[in-house]
């Protein structure tokens, strides 16, 4: 029999959107109804040299871009791929894989299945089949979550039998909040404080599409008094805030206008649970829900199943329990995520759900910060970053216009403002020979790691370049149009531009991967040479279509085979020659 001290679990996930980390929480719920203590985090905050003490652990881990990981798993995996690692090195290690994913895409969660298949080659012992969650599905991840989910537990309990002194908490058993919210009216607040960030003054904020286009897109230039160093392909992490008369509507919404401007002690009663990334002890409700809770996203399964607990109101109630039946699963579907309802709108809804303050951590996901590729390079703007930025502005289905949280931040933002922006490594590196060729391929906004590739590679006075560059119109949307002509016209890049929508109605679109295909015979000469090609933009259908463009010009003028170009192309991707930036 195993002791109680023995029933502990690390969760570790991988998340790009937060799906993977609320899925992860979800399942330390479950967990901790069978007497486990768990340990919740993500994989970029865990020493990846104490796994091999580690004697059960539970993975979630997201895809993103064409079958990649998340980027707080690149360390992890790069690691664990290690040749010298001990086939052995994982024996008294037990574990289980989630992964998420979507089957529109062709490398259906790929990160979850390589990692189960690598700690196994590492000797580790897999407790239950992996799972595999499809947003395709009508429940979305849920649909394989639940039921994944269980067999972890049922596998748990046979190799951990609970005590004769316990018995298993009932799911529908209230989670404890994980935190204590008392005001404190003698406190003082303090301010957002992230020691991985740096304080940034906006210097410009540019619309670059033609005001009367569709889109608007922002080139935002941001000076740092800290000397920062990045690299072409890295990323700026900017932490958003809500805006002030959002935060009011939402705070008069739910009857805390009185108490908004309080402060307030938290104090973690969860240990094994997380709160917001660097959450001030003493807070106002209005700064937490300014900076660090997020009321305007589209709520994931466990709000409605937190708003249960909330509301007395029987009809709520029973609809409630239909969007939680698998038999309600497309009621849910419609009324929340086909449309993209919010938080606020579906609290605005069921009006009799009153949320108690200390529950707010647990109900509401955290404001998270977001990445977009620096689209400048250091060596040529010292410390400056420049981003390249699409301002999200859509309406729904429902025809209720929608923004997203941080590009309508950004948006706001004037010279002056300050901002607070991390810095996290990207995928690209360059090659260390300033002779070796580079070929961009970066449509919309998607050139932004490409501007930072060519000024650097400039600054370094390498002139082989080719800039791949797609968007609808030559006169509205040429990000940096200007830019890349003078480049081109100095001989030190190649610029290649297709605007599929300016041709003539029913002829032909062209798209980046066209004109790759009417260059083949230069780019096969360039990867004879051994170029490297940067691949950034949509995940969707680009990247793929630019790959099998490569597998063309390798097939024409390489004379290879089809099995034979593509073998060439995946070699190039193994040795790091070819790389996808690349987001879903």
């Amino acid at each position: 029999m195993y002791e109680a001290e023995d029933r502990s679990v690390l969760i570790l996930y991988a998340t790009e959107t937060g799906t993977a980390q609320d899925a992860a929480e979800r399942l330390a719920r479950h967990c901790r109804r069978i007497h486990f203590t768990c340990r919740v985090l993500s994989t970029d905050k865990y020493s990846l040299s104490d796994l091999i003490s580690e004697t059960l652990v539970l993975f979630v881990v997201s895809t993103t871009g064409s079958g990649s990981e998340p980027r707080s798993m690149s360390l992890m995996w790069k690691t664990l791929l290690r040749s010298d690692l001990p086939t052995d090195l994982f024996d008294d290690l037990s574990f289980a894989v989630f992964g998420l994913g979507d089957t529109a895409y062709e490398k259906f969660c790929w990160p979850a299945k390589k990692l189960s298949r690598r700690l196994i080659s590492l000797g580790a012992m897999e407790i239950c089949d992996r799972g595999e969650g499809d947003d395709q599905d009508p429940l979305g991840v849920d649909g394989a979550f639940q039921s994944w989910m269980d067999k972890v537990l049922d596998a748990l309990l046979l190799t951990y039998p609970l005590p004769p002194n316990l018995v298993i908490i009932p799911a529908a058993t209230m989670p404890p909040p994980r935190a204590s919210v008392v005001q404190d009216t003698l406190a003082t607040t303090s301010s957002l404080s992230s020691p991985h960030f740096y304080l940034a003054t906006v210097k410009c904020n540019t619309r670059i599409t033609a005001e009367d286009w569709y889109q608007d897109v922002r080139h935002l230039e941001f000076d740092f008094d800290d000397e920062i160093q990045f690299s072409p392909g890295d990323v700026a992490v900017v932490r958003p805030l809500a805006l002030p008369s959002d935060v009011e509507a939402f705070l008069g919404c739910m009857d805390w206008l009185d108490i908004a401007d309080g402060p307030f002690r938290i104090e973690p009663t969860m240990p094994d649970q997380s709160l917001p990334e660097h959450l001030p002890e003493v807070v106002t409700p209005r700064v937490i829900f300014t900076q660090y809770l997020d009321f305007d996203a589209v709520p994931r399964r466990s709000f409605f199943e937190y708003l249960r607990y909330f509301t007395a109101e029987e009809l709520e109630r029973e609809k409630l329990d239909e969007f939680l039946s698998r038999e309600g699963a497309d009621d849910l579907y419609d009324y929340c995520y086909r449309v993209k309802r919010t938080i606020r709108e579906v609290l605005a809804e069921f009006r009799h759900v009153k949320i108690p303050l200390e529950y707010i951590f647990n109900v509401f996901p955290p404001m998270r910060p977001r990445q977009f590729s620096i689209a400048s390079s250091v060596k040529r703007f010292p410390s400056q970053i420049h981003l390249c930025v699409a301002i999200v502005k859509y309406r729904t289905k429902l025809k209720v216009p929608r923004r997203g949280v941080c590009t309508t931040f950004l948006a706001s933002l004037k010279p002056g403002d300050k901002v607070q922006i991390g810095l996290q490594k990207g995928l690209i590196t360059l090659p260390a020979d300033t002779n070796t060729p580079v070929i961009c391929v970066g449509p919309g906004t998607g050139v932004a790691p490409m501007r930072a590739v060519i000024q650097e590679r400039l600054q370094m006075g390498a002139s082989d370049n080719i800039l791949y560059f797609g968007c609808r119109s030559a006169t509205k949307d040429q990000h940096y149009g200007p830019e890349w002509q003078s480049y081109a016209s100095t001989g030190a890049l190649a610029y290649r531009a297709a605007f599929s929508r300016d041709g003539p109605e029913g002829v032909k679109r062209t798209y980046v991967q066209n004109l790759m295909q009417e260059d083949a015979e230069r780019i096969w000469t360039l990867l004879s040479r051994g170029a490297n090609v940067f691949i950034s933009g949509s995940s969707n259908k680009m990247p793929a279509a630019v790959k099998s463009a490569l597998c063309f010009a390798a097939e024409a003028y390489g004379n290879l085979a089809p099995d034979s170009a593509a073998e060439f192309i995946s070699a190039m991707e193994a040795k790091g020659q070819l790389i996808e930036e690349c987001w879903g």
